[in-house]
């Protein structure tokens, strides 16, 4: 039989219970001040809530406001709450906090329901939006897999969540949370991800898209579009059904959208693909090196490109580079089928035993095996073992069970390519091609690469020339001509395709004569030829040698065609320029750039070798741009064909577009075997007329299809040889003094 409580006795039991409840309340209230406190792990101070920290990809931007690239560790990149479409704010609430604008970073309501849903069998999360951010900014390893650890670092989120709450509003803990979330893909924040899945951006982004990427935050792999469509696609169905729920969408609008497709635009986001690659590597080294010699630092301490959001604005423009992409694409499929037939029968590798050694030392695979201590003698035996390997061609990768040493022939035999263009007035550089696959061949061919330049060395010699009183419309015989080298043997040119007879130097540049050139070279010499090449921005050393008249020297792309805009742009010299400013990620200017710009040629002469190069395209070795391939505006240029067919060049010119082109083997060594082939009017050419084409074919780049503005001044020069008068033929003393 129970005895009855007495009244002491329930004031007593009463008091314990309060007693416990407030013990309880009391040591949870010092269990969360001393978590605020660091003593379970650190929190973050009220300046790191103020200013949080985040991996957010440096941006590459064209010079018409368009994404190039990205460097990243995390390809995350920020934008504020004006640029995000409600139709994603509406399906992250409806899907992950449905009380978030009423909350103050905690929802109790949420939190409690949590264990009878999961009496019932059920899972639901309990994190409100802003907890998810504080997990976000404040928790390298993420969630923690120890459940205890679970628990101090939920504790955390709370105090963390309440900081954000009161030191941000509703909008800025919202884009906070859609600038940092992981959406797969290397696509990091809202931005990026709209980018990658969709190429928009976050403002464009409609309800079935929006809801397919708040979707993937249930789970990036199981609901990645990119690997289960079909699962992404019904959870981006359920994520709509939240929004009807919630009142932030119509049921009219869900059936109306509900059985589409997904409609991915998926660009992988790496930093091997996309557009200008090249470009992206070689810009990399040059902002570091801007930051670092002007000692620009972020609080002292120097930026980091993959980290810290900077947004580097370049002169490329969009259209052109993808137009000088697609030409090198498409006519590099040709020539290559051209010269592998050019070889069928032969054998290329004969005699070629140190090159081939020298591409196995080159390679990757090589410099792998060393550092894991291998001998010569077995990395021998591993270069001759059959491998799986992934080998690039026209065709698009190929997976292959091949030797290692075979793969270094075939690449060996394979065409390289390199293409710059530039607006010749200020210098900017509107597309930029270092090599043909940036995955498997990353040395830049532009900036960084050198190859003996041949034929397109000529006008400087000419220009000399013209600048010391010879008129393009002298008359010469195109007969062998020999200069003497102190101290080394006399100097003779070889000629081929030699036309007969006395010709013009005009017809001369134009059908590209060795001996007109080597004339000029004998009168003018070679010291005032290294002098012009180098007053026109050519890097590279330029021996004062006769030989120089015919490009016997090294230069790059990126040289030659900033000499080549002298001619272009009135004699005036601006140096080739790529970066127009680069801002930090509030929009803080950190460098804009001033190029130098110099005059190095007198106007007139500059106009006259724009006649003269005009005669190329219209009646020399260049005559099928306009022959073949349809391009009748004013355009100058000049083919180069180095020695044994090596290196074929092709510059041209117009008023508002100079551009470059170089095509070759990797190694010298291997070449084409015939000049029908391998000259530069073939080999480079008709890559500069695929980009040309589309570059006219776009009204909206506004290039110009006007010949050159002669000066304002007149013209002393006769460049129109059918006006010319030869002067009277008498023996001068130089004329004496040169043999002639």
């Amino acid at each position: 039989m129970s005895k009855s409580l007495t009244p002491d006795s329930i004031k007593k039991y009463n008091r314990r219970l309060w007693k416990t409840l407030i013990g309880g309340m009391v040591l949870f209230a010092l269990f969360i001040v001393s978590i605020g406190f660091g003593l379970f792990g650190d929190i973050p101070s009220f300046r790191a809530i103020e200013h949080p920290k985040s991996n957010e990809a440096t941006e590459i931007i064209s010079e018409d406001g368009k994404v190039l690239g990205t460097y990243f560790v995390k390809n995350r990149s920020n934008v504020n709450y004006s640029q995000i479409s409600p139709n994603v704010v509406n399906a992250l609430i409806a899907t992950e906090d449905i009380r978030f604008r009423s909350h103050s970073g905690i929802d109790f309501k949420r939190t409690f329901t949590i264990f009878f849903y999961a009496m019932m069998g059920k899972k639901q999360g309990g994190s409100t939006i802003t907890q998810q951010l504080a997990l976000n900014l404040f928790s390298e390893e993420g969630r923690q897999k120890n459940y205890f650890k679970r628990i101090i670092q939920k504790f955390q989120e709370w105090v963390i969540a309440v900081k954000l709450e009161r030191n941000y509003t509703k909008e800025e803990i919202i884009t906070m949370y859609l600038n940092t979330v992981d959406f797969g893909n290397q696509a990091y924040g809202i931005k990026s991800a709209a980018r990658v899945y969709f190429n928009t951006t976050p403002d464009k982004l409609t309800v079935p898209q929006a809801a397919v990427l708040v979707g993937i935050q249930r789970g990036i792999t199981r609901y990645s579009p990119t690997k289960n469509p079909e699962r992404a696609l019904t959870r981006r169905n359920t994520v709509m059904a939240l929004m009807v729920k919630a009142d932030l969408l119509t049921a009219q609008e869900f059936d109306a959208v509900k059985d589409k497709p997904l409609g991915l635009h998926f660009t992988a986001a790496t930093i091997n693909d996309g557009i200008a690659p090249y470009f992206r590597a070689v810009l990399k080294n040059e902002v570091r090196k801007i930051l670092e010699e002007r000692s620009i630092t972020k609080n002292g301490v120097p930026y980091d490109l993959d980290r810290d959001g900077l947004k580097i604005t370049t002169t490329i423009n969009y259209d052109m580079q993808q137009y000088a992409e697609e030409a090198q694409k498409e006519y590099m499929k040709v020539l290559q089928q051209q010269f592998t037939n050019s070889w069928k029968g032969r054998n290329p590798f004969k005699g070629m035993e140190a090159q081939i050694d020298q591409g196995i030392k080159r390679s990757d695979r090589y410099k792998s095996l060393k550092l894991e201590g291998k001998s010569d003698e077995e990395i021998k035996d591993d270069f001759n073992t059959p491998s799986r390997l992934t080998i690039f061609t026209w065709k698009g990768n190929i997976d292959t069970l091949m030797k290692p040493i075979d793969s270094v022939k075939y690449y060996k035999l394979l065409l390289r390519n390199a293409m710059m263009a530039m607006d010749p007035k200020t210098g900017y550089i509107k597309a930029w091609v270092g090599g043909i696959n940036y995955e498997h061949f990353k040395y830049d061919q532009v900036k960084m690469g050198t190859r003996q330049v041949g034929s397109t060395a000529k006008p400087f010699t000419y220009a000399v020339a013209i600048e010391n009183g010879i008129s393009p419309c002298l008359s010469v015989p195109n007969v062998p001509v020999t200069i003497s080298v102190p101290g080394s043997p006399d100097w003779t040119p070889r000629s081929s395709g030699t036309l007969p007879g006395s010709i013009t130097l005009l017809k001369a540049l134009a059908n590209s004569q060795n001996y007109i050139a080597a004339y000029l070279m004998k009168i003018v010499g070679p010291e005032a030829v290294a002098i012009e090449a180098k007053k026109m921005g050519i890097t590279t050393d330029v021996p004062a040698v006769p030989s120089i008249c015919l490009g016997s020297f090294d230069a790059s792309v990126y040289d030659m065609v900033g000499a080549y805009s002298v001619f272009a742009n009135k004699g005036t010299w601006t140096q080739p320029t790529y970066i127009l400013k680069i801002e930090d990620k509030n929009g803080v200017v950190l460098y804009d750039s001033k190029p130098t710009i110099k005059v190095v040629m007198n106007e007139e002469i500059a106009y006259v070798m724009t006649r003269m190069l005009r005669g190329v395209i219209t009646g020399g070795t260049g005559w099928r741009l306009a022959g073949k391939y349809g391009i009748t505006t004013p355009i100058g240029g000049k083919t180069g064909t180095t020695q044994n067919n090596s290196d074929g060049w092709f510059m041209g010119i117009s008023p508002d577009l100079v551009a470059g082109v170089w095509t070759g083997c990797e190694d010298r060594a291997f070449h084409f075997t015939s000049t029908r082939d391998g000259e530069g009017a073939n080999s480079a050419l008709p890559i500069f007329a695929g980009f040309m084409k589309r570059v006219y074919a776009n009204s909206r780049l506004k290039v110009s299809r006007a010949d050159f503005e002669p000066p304002k001044t007149p013209i002393t020069i006769e460049y129109d040889c059918n006006n010319y008068i030869e002067p009277e033929q008498t023996t001068t003393e130089l004329d004496k003094k040169l043999g002639f």
